[in-house]
């Protein structure tokens, strides 16, 4: 039976990847996807370049309140590992939005780099 390896990763430092990507602007995008990325959200699935994925990200700040409950963490090889979690925050426009999320990173010269990332909306309480 095979042994299981310790995750080398820094949970600490991936959560602190993910807050940026929540929050952060076309350059935060660009410093820290990797070359390609493959997304995928309830009305697109696909694969994008860093570029691409950069030009999504227009709108920086755009999330508030955002809490981040970590439910898994598997690190298959040293230089991949994927995380799962739940997400809420609240849109600029105070609608609250809640996700399962699963990101993949690869780690690169320069540190770890999305290269996979996807959201389920779950359904969050109308505000009264």
């Amino acid at each position: 039976m095979a042994k299981s390896r310790p995750i080398t990763a820094n949970k600490e430092e991936l959560l602190d990847l993910e807050r940026g990507f929540w929050i952060g602007d076309s350059a935060y995008y660009e410093a820290n996807a990797d070359v390609e990325c493959l997304v995928a959200f309830p009305r697109m699935a696909q694969a994008m370049t860093n570029a691409d994925l950069a030009r999504t990200a227009t709108k920086p700040n755009k999330w508030r309140d955002l809490d981040i409950k970590l439910k898994g963490m598997v690190e298959p090889g040293s230089d991949i590992v994927m995380l799962t979690y739940e997400a809420h925050a609240t849109r600029e426009d105070g609608e609250p939005y809640a996700a399962l999320v699963s990101t993949g990173y690869v780690h690169r010269a320069d540190g770890w780099k999305m290269m996979f990332h996807a959201q389920t909306p779950l359904e969050t309480e109308a505000q009264g």
